[in-house]
């Protein structure tokens, strides 16, 4: 047996989609449908107006997501939430690709910090840090 002790590796976060939120006009009308559609529990999330967690009741791997208000004609599409090990970190990285930062890092109290981006195609997503220190 050897005498020499490994070096641990730091173990990195994969970066696996975990939330998506959906854009609406009338949140009644879009919870009837997806809720219809594909059997989705879908309720208002205490202390945030205009904004309803989507219980997917899939596995523990199957993200779950939100319906939201629409914030603007240009708010189009389902964002997804792609896990990082830090949200400042990747922001730059998607500068450095050619992509931009709409939404600079941002705290959720308590679960963690969030960034909106664009590809270099156009399309939005956001880039999420869990830190249940995030204030």
């Amino acid at each position: 047996m050897s005498t020499k002790t490994k070096r641990k590796t730091a173990k990195k976060t994969p970066a696996s989609i975990v939330w998506f939120e959906i854009p609406v006009d009338d949140s009644a009308r879009a919870k009837k449908f997806y809720g219809n559609l594909f059997g989705w529990k879908i309720n208002a999330m205490p202390h945030m107006a205009d904004y309803h967690h989507i219980d997917t009741a899939g596995a523990d791997a199957s993200p779950d997501g939100a319906l939201m208000k629409r914030m603007c004609p240009e708010h189009v599409g389902v964002t997804n939430y792609v896990m990082v090990d830090s949200v400042d970190k990747m922001s730059g990285k998607v500068q450095k690709l050619g992509g931009k930062v709409h939404k600079p890092k941002t705290a959720v109290p308590g679960m963690g910090y969030f960034a909106l981006c664009l590809d270099t195609e156009g399309n939005v997503f956001a880039l999420w840090e869990r830190n249940a220190a995030a204030k």
